[in-house]
């Protein structure tokens, strides 16, 4: 199994920007995994917002199109979210998650949650206005 640690949230007023890291430790290659950010906020459905495959392909859900940008970097071992423009909606708890290797692959990298396996703690992100 692989363990995912986030880190970065905090607190920010609209418009401003926060990067969210999660590092991936497992016996498996770095680049076996999709790797995803997800965020909940209480009472609600965790929603998948971004997802990345080992081989560069990305996937973003609509209402963050533009503002975010989601990278991996194999030497770190490292997920990233880059979060830009922030509004008092994108306020969360941001979970990574990583597929199971086994998998066949997928043609567009997803965004729901059946598909990961293995989750984070989550990291806490408050956008005031």
């Amino acid at each position: 199994r692989v363990q995912l640690v986030e880190s970065g949230g905090g607190s920010v007023q609209s418009g401003g920007s926060l990067r969210l890291s999660c590092v991936v430790t497992s016996e498996d290659d770095f680049n076996s995994y999709c790797l995803g950010w997800f965020r909940q906020v209480p009472g609600m459905r965790r929603e998948g917002i971004a997802a990345a495959d080992f081989d560069g392909r990305t996937n973003y859900e609509d209402s963050v199109k533009g503002r975010f940008t989601i990278s991996r970097d194999y030497a770190k071992k490292t997920l990233y979210l880059q979060m830009d423009s922030l509004k008092p909606e994108d306020t969360a708890i941001y979970y990574c998650a990583a597929d199971d290797p086994g998998g066949l692959g997928y043609t567009t990298p997803p965004l729901a949650e059946y598909h990961y396996r293995d989750w984070g703690q989550g990291t806490q992100v408050t956008v005031s206005s």
